[in-house]
C-alpha cells in the first residue's frame, strides 16, 4: 500500500548532461520492490504537480531512495532542477507491478534512454543479493556520452557473472566518433545476435512509449515471442 512522505534531499548527482539523480532520506521501515515507481509532487507556479518516476535505487541500498529524471525544460523539470540538498520534497510510494526479484531463471531487459531507471534497480538488487537469474540487458542511447549509469553497470559486470550488458548507439556517426560497440536501434536481428536463447527468456521493456510499442511488435511478429513472455512499462516520466 502506498503512503505519503515528506523527505529531505540528501544528495543530487548529475549522471549525464541533462539527467540528474535525487537521493532522499529513506523512511524507517519503508520497503519497495525493484521496478516500482513513486509520485514526486512539486509546487510548480503555485500549483501542485506530480510525476511518476521509477526508483533507480535498489532495495538493498538502505541509506536512501533515489529517482532519476531527464530534465526536459518543462516547468516541472525546471522546478526539480532548482532544488538543493537539504530541501524537502513530497513523495507518494510505492506503486507498480513491473517488478523483478528473482522469480525467473532467465530474463532479457530492453531499454532506451531514461527508461533504464527501473532496470538499474533490478540489476543492482540482483547483483547485491547474488540472485541466480541470468540477466541480459540491451540498452539503446543516441550517443555514447548519453549512457546513463554506465560506470555503475560496468561495476556490476565485475561482480555479477550472471549479468550481461550490451550498449547500442543509434547515432549514424557513432563509429566515426570512436564507438566500437553495437550500433543502431534494437532490432530483431540484434536480439537474435546478442540474445541467442531469447525464446527461453521473459522480456521486460521500458522506454519511450513509441519505442516500447515497436519492440513489442518486433518481438511478437518477427521473433514469435509469446505474449506471456513480454512485460512492459511505458516510461512516462519525461515532461
Amino acid at each position: 500500500m502506498s503512503q505519503e512522505y515528506t523527505l529531505k534531499i540528501i544528495n543530487i548527482i548529475t549522471r549525464v548532461t541533462g539527467v540528474k539523480s535525487f537521493r532522499l532520506e529513506r523512511p524507517e521501515g519503508f520497503s519497495f520492490k525493484p521496478g516500482q515507481w513513486m509520485f514526486v509532487h512539486l509546487d510548480v507556479n503555485g500549483k501542485e504537480e506530480k510525476k511518476p518516476l521509477s526508483f533507480s535505487s535498489s532495495p538493498t541500498e538502505t541509506g536512501y531512495i533515489e529517482f532519476t529524471k531527464r530534465l526536459t525544460g518543462s516547468d516541472f523539470s525546471k522546478k526539480l532542477d532548482s532544488l538543493k540538498e537539504g530541501d524537502n520534497i513530497k513523495i507518494k510510494m510505492p506503486y507498480g507491478n513491473f517488478t523483478f526479484e528473482g522469480e525467473l531463471p532467465k530474463i532479457a531487459l530492453l531499454s532506451g534512454g531514461i527508461g533504464i531507471t527501473p532496470f538499474r534497480s533490478v540489476c543492482k538488487n540482483a547483483t547485491d543479493k547474488k540472485l541466480d537469474t541470468d540477466i541480459m540487458l540491451l540498452y539503446s542511447n543516441s550517443v555514447p556520452e548519453g549512457i546513463i549509469f554506465k560506470d555503475e553497470f560496468d561495476e556490476m559486470l565485475t561482480l555479477n557473472p550472471k549479468l550481461k550488458v550490451v550498449h547500442t548507439i543509434t547515432s549514424p556517426d557513432a563509429h566515426k566518433l570512436g564507438w566500437k560497440g553495437c550500433s543502431g536501434t534494437i532490432t530483431g536481428a540484434m536480439v537474435k545476435k546478442e540474445i541467442p536463447d531469447y525464446m527461453e527468456r521473459v522480456f521486460f521493456l521500458c522506454g519511450p512509449p513509441g519505442m516500447v510499442e515497436c519492440l513489442i511488435e518486433m518481438l511478437k511478429l518477427e521473433l514469435k515471442v509469446p505474449d506471456s513472455n513480454i512485460r512492459k512499462e511505458n516510461f512516462m516520466g519525461y515532461a
